[in-house]
């Protein structure tokens, strides 16, 4: 047990600064914004300090615990603990708020709800992350709805209402389905409940309740995810949002569902996982097609990077169900990837828009020569998620594949028809994606623009830029940086599984 409340103040800390923020005077945006970042930067700094000094990566069982009785009737208590598949992503999740909190910059509109509301995100993720109770994995899992509602809802789009809507019946009506599988397993084979992941981890069911737990937990990440047919609200979403909540979107709401998908349903359910693995790569891998081919077909800027998001999610699915160590290693690694990727694509869709006034692609055209540095930048992200060699995307792509291929229990032939999927799907992607920067930058510019002249990136988004592109190449010269980080845990999951499955 640790006898500082590390997690606790990083779970905390920024939910209770935002609380500050109404005392702040409605004229101070300026002030605002910069206590929000300032906050958002000592949060990251403390979990690189704590990750540093007080975590033992070569320790692959949960650390930094904390345990306190919260409410006594429902044995519901506060328990946060990390390991490997913890880090990764709750460090991916301060980089990128602290990004997004900066892009946000010229917010003027009710900023003191604005940042309060993207603090509360923070303190939300972070928590969903750390937990190591089930009950209160939903209560965080159920915290992020109702900020991301108000977000789009207040500095949405035109079709705010329509796409706030659509998320929160999705969103909203799926979780449900993590506390009905969360009490079921709580309250299965004992008479005194339980929601601690420690002791869940050791319980056994029969079969068949396994497998409509597992399907009760999936159906939440499903949509998260999102896998398909449950996709729908992320374009929508996203095609809506200000530029700085999509980076959270993409950047970190995304990647809770495949988290979720590790942490509960591989490592507490592994019968039922293993049951369900080659449908998990089947589904992955017509996902990637399909995202592919769908956001080709798009002619709105952020939709057809939102369909990117859906087609590159794919592989995570694979890795996931491909039982391999190299699978799911590159499974994780293509969350932090695309994290990162997705984050910068939709920042620099943003900063577009603002210039150009508009996100369809056939107003567009020859902008390169007005902003020669967005263009720079745009064409570096869009080749980093085709997943170009020397970047992340690319180590985390191949390992997913490598995983399918060394996978001893799927037939030659079902290998086979996944690898020629996955093919087609990496072969779509350059295409969607160097179509979007012809439309964009080539070419002559658009009658339907009247401005002749746009101003280009301002070295505010160029930092945030080179902020986001530094991590994706650094990952793609030396991923062992960060896969050390997650390696022995997934030694760990993948032996206790196959054990629990003999």
């Amino acid at each position: 047990m640790n006898h500082y409340p590390w997690l606790t103040i990083i779970v905390i800390f920024p939910i209770s600064a935002g609380l500050l923020i109404p005392f702040f005077s409605c004229e101070g945006n300026k002030i605002i914004r910069w206590y929000t970042l300032g906050v958002c930067l000592l949060e990251f700094l403390l979990i690189i300090y704590i990750f540093c000094y007080h975590y033992q990566f070569n320790n692959n069982s949960i650390q930094l615990k904390e345990d306190y009785n919260w409410i006594n009737f429902m044995d519901f208590h506060w328990r946060l603990g990390i390991d490997g598949f913890s880090i990764g992503l709750i460090l991916l999740t301060g980089f990128i708020t602290t990004l997004a909190i900066l892009a946000a910059w010229p917010i003027t509109r009710n900023p003191q709800l604005f940042y309060f509301l993207m603090l509360a995100m923070y303190s939300g993720q972070i928590g969903l992350f750390a937990s190591q109770d089930i009950l209160l994995f939903f209560f965080m899992w159920e915290l992020e709805l109702l900020p991301i509602y108000l977000l789009l809802i207040v500095w949405g789009g035109k079709r705010r209402l329509y796409s706030a809507t659509k998320f929160i019946l999705y969103t909203a009506g799926s979780s449900i389905f993590i506390l009905i599988g969360a009490l079921i397993m709580a309250f299965y084979g004992s008479n005194i409940s339980t929601f601690d992941f420690h002791i869940l981890i050791s319980k056994t069911y029969p079969i068949e309740l396994e497998i409509i737990i597992y399907l009760s937990f999936l159906l939440a990440y499903a949509v998260k995810l999102p896998m398909i047919p449950f996709h729908t609200w992320l374009p929508d979403t996203h095609g809506e949002a200000h530029y700085s909540t999509c980076m959270l979107l993409a950047g970190i709401l995304l990647k809770m569902g495949g988290y979720g998908l590790v942490r509960i349903n591989m490592e507490l359910l592994p019968h039922a996982h293993s049951l369900f693995a080659p449908w998990l790569v089947s589904a992955g891998a017509l996902q990637i097609v399909y995202g592919a081919l769908t956001s080709l077909s798009q002619r709105n800027l952020k939709r057809r990077i939102a369909y990117s998001s859906v087609s590159h999610m794919g592989f995570v699915l694979i890795g996931i169900g491909s039982l391999t160590n190299i699978g799911l290693n590159g499974a994780i690694l293509q969350m932090i990837s695309h994290g990162l990727i997705g984050a910068s694509l939709f920042f620099l869709s943003g900063i577009s828009y603002d210039r150009t006034r508009t996100l369809f692609l056939d107003q567009m055209g020859g902008i390169a020569t007005s902003m020669p540095k967005i263009f720079v930048l745009f064409t570096s992200s869009s080749l980093a998620s085709l997943a170009l060699p020397g970047t992340s995307g690319f180590v985390a792509e191949l390992m997913v594949f490598l995983g399918i291929v060394n996978n001893l229990s799927y037939s030659f032939v079902f290998k086979t028809i996944i690898i020629v999927i996955q093919g087609i799907g990496i072969i779509l992607t350059p295409i969607y994606l160097l179509s979007m920067l012809r439309q964009m930058f080539y070419g002559y510019k658009s009658s339907e623009i009247a401005i002749t002249y746009f101003r280009d990136a301002v070295p505010r988004e160029i930092f945030i830029s080179i902020c986001l592109f530094m991590p994706i190449i650094g990952i793609g010269i030396y991923p062992n940086f960060v896969l050390s980080m997650w390696e022995n845990k997934t030694d760990s999951l993948l032996y206790q599984s196959f054990s629990r499955n003999l």
